[in-house]
């Protein structure tokens, strides 16, 4: 029995210093897995992300902050403030402390336990000992680690789409700010020039040189462009909020400065014809979840390894019994579930649903992403040309005739409120222009984003063509 018994102790003992050393592998890593994250980042869009996890770390990214808020915002350095600078962001870097934190808990055994059962009856007495350790830990280990491995490569992607997507959702607001600013402004033109109009009208009516009716015509002018200037300033202000929340700014950061006018139209559209494959090999959204299937398919097998034993425990024991001055009886103790009432079988049956769940949202991921990124070039190539058209046809033909009608005007063939009227006439391709080249820009980085990860839906805000609607009553 002793014999047996130090056989095994020294065979626990063999297995014990192996997984002690198996365990001290499984630490933290440097980076915390960020290193991943900042690489993909630069790569895609070459901008920088930092994790603050420290005072000098905020520090750091204060003073860059600081520095792109000095001089107007381009649409890169809005992009750079908010991946620096968002809350939301940093809080989704934590997500790799906690799905480390599980690959290093997977590669680490759990604590042996000791036992003890101590009874008496008179001078008689029993004592059991038992220090056991859960072997089949040990056996599960590598297989868990694997999991572990993949869900945590699968969170660095996520976290990585999460930074390209918040770069995406700021180029948008940072497009849609300006030109909703663009438009304010150019309403509060219209809106002068409207009073103006409606002044001169209130004298003229007042001499008996003209209607009450014409004369009301440009007081309803007006009124309409006093309320259009109004839900002009209203969304560029809510536009504004939107860019600002985005890139994390407050107090006296408040004060940062956008371009007046949106950035030209480019001279060519990309040409792209073999986007779908393209976005195959570069969304992230599509590795993360093969990742995912991967495990769970890894994990099908572990269940399967595990489904009539969950626990087997071994260790040395020893016994004494009878006088308390008995020497001990010593052995060793296994411990492990007998599986009787439950085979295992539910939970087998889990893990293939489970795994075949995934593998369909697999296969319904990949064709959404070929139509999301088809659906996308054709919004950034229809937008590209609607632009052009205004930009080549329709802005030069409005400019044409307005330029006619001052010539007829200084040769007194026009009256001044014909020449108004030539001006409200404008004011629907004016603002079309701008929604068309806004359009573009959103299409563009609608297209950026579908080509490494799930487009985000677009904010387009209310057309300002609609007042046209309202201004086509003048004389």
């Amino acid at each position: 029995m002793n014999t047996l018994f130090k056989s095994s102790k020294v065979r626990l003992i063999g297995t014990l210093l192996a997984s002690s050393v198996l365990a001290g592998c499984a630490s933290f890593s440097a980076d915390g897995g960020f290193g991943s994250v900042e690489k993909t980042t630069k790569d895609r869009i070459g901008k920088d992300v930092q994790w603050s996890r420290s005072g000098e770390d905020q520090n750091t990214i204060d003073k860059r902050v600081a520095e792109l808020l000095k001089r107007p915002l381009s649409v890169d350095d809005a992009v750079q403030l908010a991946l620096l600078n968002n809350k939301g962001l940093q809080a989704s870097f934590y997500e790799l402390g906690i799905s480390e934190a599980d690959l290093v808990q997977a590669g680490r055994l759990p604590n042996p336990r000791f036992s003890m059962l101590r009874a008496r009856y008179e001078d008689e007495y029993k004592i059991e000992q038992a220090f056991t350790f859960n072997v089949f830990s040990l056996i599960t280990m590598p297989l868990a680690q694997k999991v572990e491995e993949r869900r945590f490569a699968q969170t660095q992607r996520q976290v990585t789409s999460e930074v390209l997507r918040l770069a995406a959702d700021t180029r948008k607001a940072y497009y849609t700010a300006i030109s909703a600013q663009q438009t304010a402004e150019y309403m509060a033109q219209v809106k002068d020039a409207a009073e103006a109009g409606a002044e001169l009208g209130r004298r003229m009516a007042k001499v008996g040189n003209w209607s009450k009716l014409a004369q009301a015509k440009e007081q309803g002018f007006y009124a309409d462009a006093v309320a259009q200037s109004a839900r002009s300033r209203q969304a560029a202000s809510a536009s504004r909020e939107q860019l600002t929340r985005l890139m994390g700014l407050w107090g006296q950061q408040l004060e940062y400065k956008l371009p007046e006018r949106l950035p030209d139209l480019p001279k060519m559209a990309s040409d792209l014809p073999d986007i779908e494959s393209l976005a195959m090999e570069q969304r992230l959204d599509l590795q993360a979840i093969r990742l995912e299937t991967e495990g769970l398919a890894s994990n099908l097998g572990l269940t399967k390894a595990t489904r009539f034993i969950n626990v087997l425990e071994l260790g040395p024991a020893r016994v004494q019994e009878g006088l308390r001055s008995e020497p001990y009886k010593k052995g060793y103790e296994i411990g492990f579930e007998l599986p009787i009432f439950d085979w295992g079988s539910a939970k087998v049956s889990k893990a293939e649903s489970i795994y075949m769940q995934a593998l369909n949202r697999a296969g319904e991921m990949a064709v959404n992403a070929r139509s999301e990124v088809r659906e996308s070039y054709q919004a950034y190539r229809t937008s590209y040309d609607i632009a052009k058209h205004y930009r080549d046809e329709i802005v030069p033909l409005k400019k044409r005739i307005s330029e006619e009608n001052q010539l007829r005007y200084n040769g007194m063939l026009l009256s001044v409120f014909d020449l108004l009227a030539d001006a409200r006439s404008q004011i629907s391709t004016v603002n079309g222009y701008i929604e068309a080249l806004r359009d573009f820009w959103l299409a563009q980085a609608d297209l950026d984003m579908a080509l490494i990860g799930k487009p985000s839906s677009s904010n387009v805000p209310a057309s300002m063509g609609a007042v046209a609607a309202n201004e086509g009553g003048g004389h």
